[in-house]
């Protein structure tokens, strides 16, 4: 065999291709210390690159599904927030009406204190309903009515969960303003079976809440670790043992 005007014996041919072969070892060998893989396209090994590219892209889809994971928890959080506010409320509501029944419902001035306890209640209604409206995130207010929020576990969406809202206004709530400004203990006794009720119906929707909040950040931390098991699964495929390449690459 010839390269141009020079030719080559048996011997040197089979020295070149060695040259050649040992020269290919050497990119290998190098590529390999720069990116710390052994796979880096699928010419290397088709079965372990795309086995690891699998594993990666099924990582990154679970990725987004941690982010909104993580916003679910946070609009729950909100919500959570917006009850034990309008729950505090309502304590301060039963306490005034608790107030109205200790004064006799005779004479003008007794009355008038009552009519005032009562002004000061439609008040704390009216927080409620104000609470109840500010309590959302991101465009969802699960303490309003008919609104859902639903969460999506796995990359392709088949494995999820619903949160329901309530309406926690006062409306919602079976709350009215003040009957009668509290002109009888009738009236009173009333409001205040009503605050009850409403307490106990904000008690419930917590519990439910909180098997909500409970359930999604189980599926959060599953996600965490499954996502941490196939970024290793796709290393274990792809990986280079750094010793031993530095060992090829000082032969």
């Amino acid at each position: 065999m010839a390269y141009g005007n020079v030719s080559l014996t048996a011997g040197m041919r089979s020295n070149l291709i060695t040259l050649q072969q040992t020269n290919d070892l050497m990119e290998r060998t190098q590529t390999r210390l720069a990116t710390g893989k052994k796979v880096n396209t699928a010419l290397d090994d088709p079965v372990k690159y795309f086995a690891a590219l699998g594993h990666t892209q099924r990582a990154n889809d679970l990725a987004y599904r941690k982010s909104d994971m993580n916003e679910a928890i946070q609009t729950i959080k909100a919500a959570s927030n917006g009850i034990d506010s309008i729950s505090g409320l309502i304590e301060s509501a039963r306490s005034l009406a608790q107030s109205a029944m200790s004064i006799d419902a005779t004479g003008t001035q007794n009355l008038a204190d009552r009519e005032a306890l009562s002004v000061q209640f439609n008040e704390v209604m009216s927080q409620i309903d104000s609470l109840a409206g500010d309590s959302g995130y991101k465009g969802i207010n699960l303490l309003s009515s008919g609104s859902s929020l639903t969460v999506a576990y796995d990359e392709n969406g088949s494995s999820s969960s619903t949160v329901t809202g309530f309406d926690a206004t006062s409306d919602g709530l079976t709350l009215n303003d003040a009957d009668g400004s509290w002109a009888t203990q009738g009236n009173v006794t009333a409001a205040i079976a009503e605050l009850d009720t409403a307490r106990d119906n904000l008690r419930t929707q917590t519990k439910s809440l909180t098997t909500s909040l409970s359930t999604i950040t189980t599926r959060l931390d599953f996600t965490k670790n499954m996502i941490n098991t196939l970024e290793d699964g796709a290393a274990k495929l792809t990986l280079a043992d750094m010793n031993e390449e530095g060992a090829n690459m000082l032969m």
